[in-house]
């Protein structure tokens, strides 16, 4: 999978108003990160050491993504391919262009290409490897 700062989602939670949109600036330089879906389950968020929370894909940066919750989201295993599932994070978990913010602890099942969109500019797209 691909973690990249996505600029047209970002306008778009501006735009919506989004929790604390105008306060999450976009960054700079945010070069594409590549992570393995491997395991049981791949966790996304925020590293806290404080708080004992250490995420799979850990967001923290830099540039760092204020909008993450520290546990976001969980990726499971779901079929030939995988689900995500939203931990109740403060800014919800969309997929590809639907404004509709997944419901907590439910999961969605997800397609090769599928775009997961967390915080404020943070895009997670899924590639399926052959």
């Amino acid at each position: 999978m691909t973690v990249e700062a996505d600029r047209a989602y970002y306008d778009r939670v501006v735009a919506e108003g989004g929790p604390d949109a105008a306060a999450v600036a976009f960054p700079e330089f945010c070069p594409p990160r590549r992570f393995e879906l491997v395991g049981a389950q791949v966790t996304i968020g925020r590293r806290s050491r404080s708080r004992g929370i250490f995420p799979t894909v850990d967001l923290v940066g830099p540039p760092e993504d204020a909008g993450v919750s520290h546990s976001h989201a969980l990726l499971v295993p779901a079929g030939d391919g995988w689900s995500v599932v939203d931990l109740g994070s403060t800014n919800g978990t969309t997929v590809n262009d639907d404004p509709n913010p997944l419901r907590p602890n439910t999961p969605r099942p997800l397609e090769d290409g599928d775009r997961v969109h967390v915080g404020a500019w943070t895009t997670i797209t899924l590639h399926r490897v052959p």
